[in-house]
């Protein structure tokens, strides 16, 4: 039970708590930064002036200004550049949180509008509200006799009330468990977010100072899109979780209707369909990376996506062809005798 109660908000809120207390940390390294990046930039210069002279062309001093540029960048890192990209993101962030927020409170308020209506429709039912009711299933006992026969009827009675509490409470400590597993796996993503953030930002001006040096200049542009695309994990989770609440907030009201209209409906399947997506929706937050990187193409990330699925596809195309074999075999067997 201490499980099910952990307030996951708040663990979140930690995590956020925890990217903020660990920023200034790139401080430390804007000294290491400076010396490399002011030693490229030496380099860099040298070789183009020593180029051009070299080739008696006059000196093109616009693409030299680039080294400098870059160290303006590394001298202000945390303001300028964290600053800007978490100020800009961060409104993204608010906007799919808001979503978020506005479908969970009404698929909060449709559940305890569901809830009391299977109630109502238990209690209205005489074979069924003992069941829901504990004056009922009193004044029901009270009506029976000590003839054998109530007996046995009473007997029945708190095997059936057993039975319904068995049943409701298993039900509901699957649909908790599942729950768990749905927060833990948004947890697990926010979690590999924050700790993706705090070593690009930590080691951010060690890639700004890299990016002077010839042959790694791609290092800056790949620092951004990666920045960016681990960023937007928290909103595109939100958005697959804002979408998977309005799925619950149609089927709520799907129920509700059902039982203000139809005396006979049972909501045993909508528990079972309910479920059935809280299981989608605990995978599916594992493809949280690979849709953020289709907004921002990081060069990692998507060759990594890429061997997986290459590596996914030669593993099924070897399980395909081994079958077949073994069926080829069986086969080849069968028609020899």
């Amino acid at each position: 039970m201490t499980l099910l109660s952990i307030d996951f908000t708040n663990l979140h809120t930690v995590l956020e708590s925890l990217y903020e207390e660990m920023m200034p940390l790139c401080g430390d390294m804007l000294a290491v930064s400076k010396g490399l990046a002011g030693l490229g930039a030496l380099f860099y210069v040298a070789v183009r002036v020593w180029q051009s002279l070299a080739r008696a062309e006059p000196i093109d001093v616009y693409p030299l200004l680039r080294p400098f540029a870059v160290g303006i960048c590394i001298l202000l890192f945390p303001t300028l550049v964290l600053g800007t990209l978490n100020n800009t993101l961060g409104l993204i962030v608010q906007g799919t949180h808001s979503m978020l927020e506005t479908q969970t409170m009404d698929m909060e308020e449709y559940r305890k509008q569901k809830d009391e209506l299977e109630r109502e429709a238990m209690l209205r039912n005489p074979e069924t509200a003992y069941l829901v009711s504990d004056e009922e299933f009193d004044r029901q006992l009270d009506e029976l006799g000590w003839s054998v026969g109530d007996a046995a009827t009473r007997m029945g009675m708190y095997m059936e009330v057993g039975m319904y509490n068995l049943e409701k409470n298993i039900r509901d400590a699957f649909r908790s468990l599942l729950e768990l597993l749905f927060a833990a796996a948004s947890l697990l993503i926010d979690t590999v977010r924050t700790f993706f953030l705090v070593v690009l930002s930590i080691l951010g001006p060690v890639a700004f100072a890299f990016s002077v040096w010839d042959g790694f200049q791609s290092t800056l542009a790949q620092w951004f899109t990666r920045y960016i695309s681990v960023y937007l994990w928290l909103p595109v989770s939100d958005l697959f979780s804002c979408m998977l609440a309005k799925i619950q907030v149609l089927m709520l009201q799907n129920d509700i209707l059902e039982l203000q209209n139809n005396p006979d409906y049972s909501v045993d399947n909508s528990n079972a369909v309910y479920i059935i997506f809280m299981l989608i929706g605990i995978i599916g937050y594992f493809t949280v990376p690979t849709v953020a990187g289709w907004i921002v193409q990081a060069g990692g990330g998507g060759n990594y996506n890429r061997n997986i699925n290459r590596s996914a596809v030669k593993g099924g195309g070897l399980a395909a062809g081994a079958a077949g074999s073994a069926l080829g075999n069986v086969g080849g067997r069968l028609r020899g005798k």
